[in-house]
C-alpha cells in the first residue's frame, strides 16, 4: 500500500485530472490511497462564499455560482454526455451547500468556514473517483469524514488517532485505489466537518500512511521536488534529492511551503519516507525525505514570509520581564490564534514575529497594551536561512531596514521592512 496526494494545482483543470491518470499509469502502482485536494483555486474562493455570507453581501450567490461554473467547464470536458451520473452528485453538492448558507444561524466564522470550505474537496475527489471509473480505472471513493476523527477545534482540528486508525482501518481496503479527501476530518460530538489546517491535505496522507503502515507517501507538485528557496522569490534554487526527516522537520516549522509542518511528525514514527515529485515528469526522482544524510546536497536553505507582524514589548515601569510576564504574553498569543514565528527578549523588552492568520491583531495590542508599552510594525518580512554563510546574509538584506536579526548555530532569522 502506498499513499499518493495531488494538491489543487494539478488537478485545476480536465488536463490535470487526465495527467492524474497518466500518473497512474506511469507509476503501475495498483494499492493505493489517492488524496485529493480541492482543484485549482477553489479553496480560495470559497473562503469568499463564507466572507460574503457574514458580511451579508449582495454577492454571495454569484460567488457560488462562480464557483459552481469553474467545476462544470472541468466536468464539461472531461464527461460530454451530460447525462453521466457525475453531474447529479455534483449538482447535489451545490444544493447542499445552498441550503446549509440559508439555514445556519451561526455566527462562529471557523465553523461556517469548515462546513463551506470543505465542499472544494468532495467535489474534486468525485469528479476524479467518476473519470477514473471512465477510463478503466476501478476505485473506492471514500468520505474521508467517516475515517478522520477530531475535535472540535474547527480549521486546525486535532485528530483522535486511536478512533482515527480503527475507522481507517475498517474502511480501507490495502487492495485496489481508494480516492478520498485531503483537509477533511470530523469532529467525534455531534459529526460536523472539521479542517485540518490550510495545506492540511499534506497531513491527510500522513494520517493514512501512518494508520495502513504504508510503504510511503508522495506528494505531486508542479515543482521537481523541494528545493532550498521559493523560486517565485530566489533566481538560483536548487533541487535538494534527500533531506533528513530532522532537517524537513525544522524546514517545515519555519515555514517551507512545500511539506506541512505536521505531515513529517506520524511518518517519522514508523519511519515511512516521504517522496515530493513533480506531476509533470513523474518518472524523475524529485524529492526524497527519510532516514540518512542530513541534507544533499548540503547548501543553505532559504524560507521567506511575507506580511508578518513584529510586536515589541516592554515594562510600563522598566521592570524586567520576568517569567508571569512572558507566560501572560503566550497565553494571549494562544488565545488570539497568533502564530509566533520568532521570539527575541531582554531584561525589558520581549519581541515577536507573528502571522495575523486570523486577523485578531487589533484585539491582541489591545490587550497587550494593558500591561506593556507596545510598539509593532506590520507588513514586514522574515527571512529564515538554514546552514547559511555570512555573504548570504549580507546579500539578503542589502537596500532592507533589519528591524530583528537573530542567529543560532544552524539557523538565522532576520526581520527586514523591505
Amino acid at each position: 500500500m502506498k499513499i499518493f496526494k495531488f494538491g489543487g494545482a494539478s488537478v485545476k483543470d480536465a488536463e490535470g485530472v487526465k495527467n492524474l491518470v497518466t500518473v497512474l499509469e506511469k507509476t503501475e502502482e495498483k494499492n493505493l490511497v489517492v488524496v485529493v485536494s480541492a482543484v485549482g483555486k477553489t479553496t480560495n474562493a470559497l473562503e469568499e462564499v463564507v466572507h460574503n455570507y457574514f458580511s451579508k453581501s449582495e454577492a454571495l450567490e454569484a460567488s457560488v455560482s462562480e464557483v459552481y461554473d469553474y467545476h462544470y467547464r472541468i466536468l464539461s470536458d472531461l464527461f460530454p454526455n451530460t447525462s453521466h451520473e457525475v453531474y447529479g452528485k455534483i449538482n447535489q453538492f451545490f444544493k447542499e451547500l445552498k441550503g446549509f448558507l440559508k439555514r445556519t444561524k451561526s455566527k462562529n466564522h471557523a465553523f461556517v468556514y469548515d462546513q463551506v470550505v470543505s465542499f472544494g474537496e468532495l467535489l474534486s475527489t468525485t469528479i476524479v473517483s467518476a473519470y477514473l471509473q471512465e477510463v478503466g480505472i476501478k476505485n473506492t471513493f471514500l468520505d474521508v469524514r467517516n475515517c478522520i476523527c477530531t475535535d472540535a477545534n474547527y480549521r486546525d482540528a486535532n485528530v483522535n488517532w486511536e478512533l482515527t486508525q480503527q475507522a481507517i482501518q475498517n474502511n480501507v481496503s490495502n487492495k485496489g485505489i481508494t480516492v478520498t479527501q485531503g483537509f477533511l476530518g470530523s469532529e467525534n460530538t455531534n459529526n460536523f466537518t472539521t479542517t485540518l489546517g490550510r495545506e492540511g491535505s499534506d497531513y491527510t496522507a500522513a494520517i493514512f500512511a501512518y494508520c495502513l503502515n504504508a510503504d510511503s507517501v508522495t506528494i505531486w507538485k508542479d515543482v521537481a521536488g523541494v528545493l532550498n528557496a521559493d523560486p517565485r522569490y530566489f533566481s538560483k534554487a536548487q533541487l535538494l534529492h534527500h533531506i533528513s526527516y530532522r532537517e524537513a522537520i525544522e524546514l517545515a516549522f519555519y515555514g517551507a511551503t512545500v511539506i506541512h509542518p505536521k505531515t513529517l511528525q506520524p511518518l517519522q514514527r514508523k519511519e515511512i519516507p516521504l517522496f515530493v515529485k513533480s506531476f509533470l515528469n513523474p518518472t524523475a526522482p524529485g524529492t526524497c525525505v527519510g532516514k540518512g544524510v542530513l541534507l544533499d546536497p548540503l547548501t543553505s536553505c532559504f524560507i521567506l514570509k511575507k506580511n508578518q507582524v513584529l510586536i515589541s514589548l516592554s515594562s510600563l515601569d522598566f521592570n524586567f520581564m520576568m517569567e508571569h510576564h512572558i507566560g501572560d504574553v503566550f497565553k494571549w498569543l494562544h488565545e488570539y490564534k497568533m502564530k509566533v514565528e520568532l521570539i527575541q527578549n531582554s531584561a525589558i523588552s520581549f519581541s515577536v514575529c507573528v502571522d495575523n492568520k486570523y486577523d485578531t491583531l487589533e484585539l491582541l495590542l489591545a490587550k497587550l497594551r494593558e500591561q506593556f508599552k507596545v510598539k509593532w510594525n506590520e507588513g514586514v518580512t522574515l527571512y529564515t536561512v538554514r546552514h547559511s554563510k555570512p555573504s548570504e546574509i549580507k546579500a539578503l538584506t542589502e537596500g532592507k531596514t533589519v528591524l530583528l536579526k537573530q542567529e543560532s548555530r544552524e539557523t538565522v532569522q532576520v526581520v527586514v521592512k523591505e
